[in-house]
């Protein structure tokens, strides 16, 4: 049978599609209808029947299928904040190295959220989000650096160093704090067109560093910040220096680890057995590491990230790199490896072919390059971030998932609480009327009289702040259900008071069973859909409640995200003009959900209503 065949006769994936979007293709009549379907069926008929109800419950389930499965795959960490990766907007352009530099890749210099690249030719490259603040920015490099044949480059969080062949140092980006004033020896050099004969380039925390052949370290920048002087003894005699985010540390000539500054830190406490034998250096922003000759690696400083973890690997390490909280190294086997914080993939290596081994590795803040034997080039770690960040370096969309499973939690609970308290009075008042009734309904006029919103603010306000982020939800859950049932109720109880005079309940009267059965039992399920209707369009108004108080500053607090306190964290004039993403996203889902819910509800109430059928 051939595919235009299957099409015809209902070929299933065609067929599915037909009948949900493009609904049977002729009406049934009345009789047919009533011979085929359940009252039931028959609403779910009209229900599906129009358009906007099929296309609103597609898009709802997708949005709940987001906020449910999402944090498996987003796992949310309340604690996670940092200061390099603020405001950084959508896209993945962090390591989108530019064609031009394929097969001549001299180095690598990976920053915060962006790289610089030189090539064979001394030419200067740039990619990722090179925006320092709104007025400086590193892509703005100066014309005498392009015209120049650039030898070697190095970045820090808010500016780049770069060296020319005739060993002219050019500094540009932020310099607000001195990070382009260069030491006497420098200045002087330049002036009189002398070489220092530099050998290394690094760039930390608004600070730099150059080394020159003979062991001499010159080092300029943020003082204030850093511990960036250096005692007398190590000079003349340093083979490598690595930054750490507000010092550095030393690899002397004779084969020790040292730290050359002033300041008693745990970065400074370099562990005994590190005075000689030590072949490599490398720092993370809160820990240092030493490679000895026999390939053990010693780690110190504040190790929070699993900086110690070193996977199981064959061979001896022979290099070592390090990224913001991990490190990056190479085996005499020519395997790679990464540890520490795993939390951007920064730390899961590609494979290496063995036939095409890893020539050089570049390990930044979250991003790490291989660079191979013939010149190919791949890459692991953050590529960037699809909705972008805000004010705390936290990615939003990760917030926008686990905070849809808050909203749309506190939304359901509350609603669940509703329709317990409304059924139970609504059920009660309708069936026994007369004194109960007037005493029920007397209640639910009390409740329903009180103004909500101050209500809520007034309580979270008094008893709010002894309470944790998590009763706190909980508190908001009970307050919204409590406070919401009497319309619920008073909608019941006016279906029941037209099927309490029916047939069936009296007969169920004269078999004797029991008044509290026939009440929820036998009329409560009659009046279902009518109950569906109240609860689908009350989950939506339970949702806009929560994110409202969030907003307003009474609701659940930041850390923990809700859609509501991320539109809060973006109220204000710079972050609605500058930051656009912060505040589109989560208002975009929210809205979208919303309504989706509420034409759910428009669609049941429209299939419920026999009017709307147009017979």
């Amino acid at each position: 049978m051939s595919d235009n065949s299957k099409l015809r006769r209902g070929f299933p994936p065609y067929a599915w599609l037909k009948r949900l979007f493009w609904g049977p293709q002729r009406e049934l009549t009345f009789m047919e209808e009533e011979a085929l379907q359940s009252p039931m069926r028959t609403v779910i008929r009209n229900f599906f029947s129009k358009r906007l109800s099929r296309l609103a419950v597609i898009i709802f389930v997708l949005i709940f299928l987001f906020v449910v499965i999402g944090p498996m795959i987003w796992p949310l960490d309340l604690s996670f904040q940092d200061n390099t990766q603020q405001n950084i907007g959508p896209g993945f352009n962090m390591m989108a190295v530019p064609r031009e530099m394929n097969g001549k890749i001299e180095k690598i210099a990976p920053g915060t959220t962006f790289g610089f690249g030189l090539d064979t030719d001394g030419k200067i490259h740039s990619w990722g989000s090179l925006a320092v603040t709104k007025a400086v920015t590193l892509a703005d490099v100066p014309q005498e650096v392009r015209d120049a044949r650039i030898v070697d480059i190095a970045v820090g969080y808010d500016h780049a160093v770069a060296m020319d062949a005739q060993g002219k140092l050019y500094v540009w980006g932020n310099t607000r704090n001195n990070q382009a004033d260069f030491p006497k020896e420098i200045k002087d050099a330049a002036q009189e067109e002398e070489n220092l004969d530099i050998v290394q380039l690094e760039a930390g925390n608004q600070f730099s560093m150059a080394l020159s052949e003979d062991g001499t370290l010159y080092i300029w920048g943020n003082g204030n910040l850093n511990d960036i002087k250096l005692k007398k003894q190590f000079q003349g005699n340093i083979a490598k220096v690595t930054a750490n985010i507000n010092n550095y540390l030393l690899l002397t000539k004779d084969g020790a680890a040292a730290y050359g500054g002033f300041q008693t830190s745990a970065y400074s406490a370099v562990p005994a057995g590190l005075e000689s034998g030590v072949v490599d250096i490398a720092s993370t922003a809160m820990t240092n590491a030493a490679l000895k000759e026999d390939g053990s690696v010693v780690i110190w400083g504040n190790v929070t990230k699993g900086e110690r973890d070193i996977p199981a690997h064959e061979g001896k390490i022979t290099r070592i790199f390090g990224g913001r909280y991990h490190y990056t190294a190479l085996t005499d086997t020519g395997e790679l490896l990464s540890w520490g914080d795993n939390t951007f993939k920064q730390s899961v290596p590609p494979k290496v072919d063995p036939n095409d081994p890893i020539r050089d590795v570049y390990t930044g803040f979250y991003q790490n390059y291989a660079v191979t034997q013939s010149g190919r080039m791949t890459s692991w770690g953050l590529r960037g971030y699809l909705l972008g960040t805000d004010h705390l370096g936290r990615d939003v969309l990760t917030r926008i998932v686990n905070g849809g499973q808050i909203t749309m939690t506190v939304g359901a609970v509350s609603v669940i609480i509703s329709l317990i308290i409304g059924i139970i009075i609504g059920g009660l008042a309708g069936y026994f009327g007369g004194k109960v009734d007037l005493l029920l309904m007397r209640i639910a006029e009390v409740v329903g009289g009180l103004p909500f919103l101050p209500f809520a603010l007034i309580l979270s306000a008094v008893i709010g702040t002894r309470l944790s982020v998590e009763q706190r939800m909980y508190l908001i859950m009970v307050v919204l259900g409590v406070l919401s049932w009497p319309g619920l109720a008073y909608l019941i109880r006016a279906q029941i008071f037209a099927q309490r005079e029916m047939e069936f309940v009296t007969a169920a009267k004269a078999m004797g069973v029991r008044e509290r059965s026939i009440v929820f039992k036998h009329i409560i399920p009659n009046v279902i859909s009518t109950i569906l209707v109240s609860a689908t369009l009350s989950f939506a108004t339970s949702m806009l409640t929560e994110s409202t108080l969030s907003y307003l500053g009474f609701g659940i607090s930041p850390p923990t995200p809700t859609w509501g306190n991320m539109l809060t964290g973006s109220n204000d004039s710079i972050v609605i003009q500058q930051y656009w993403w912060r505040w589109v996203f989560p208002a975009l889902i929210f809205s979208i959900c919303t309504i989706c819910i509420n034409l759910i509800g428009d669609g049941l109430r429209d299939a419920i209503d026999p009017k709307s059928s147009e017979r």
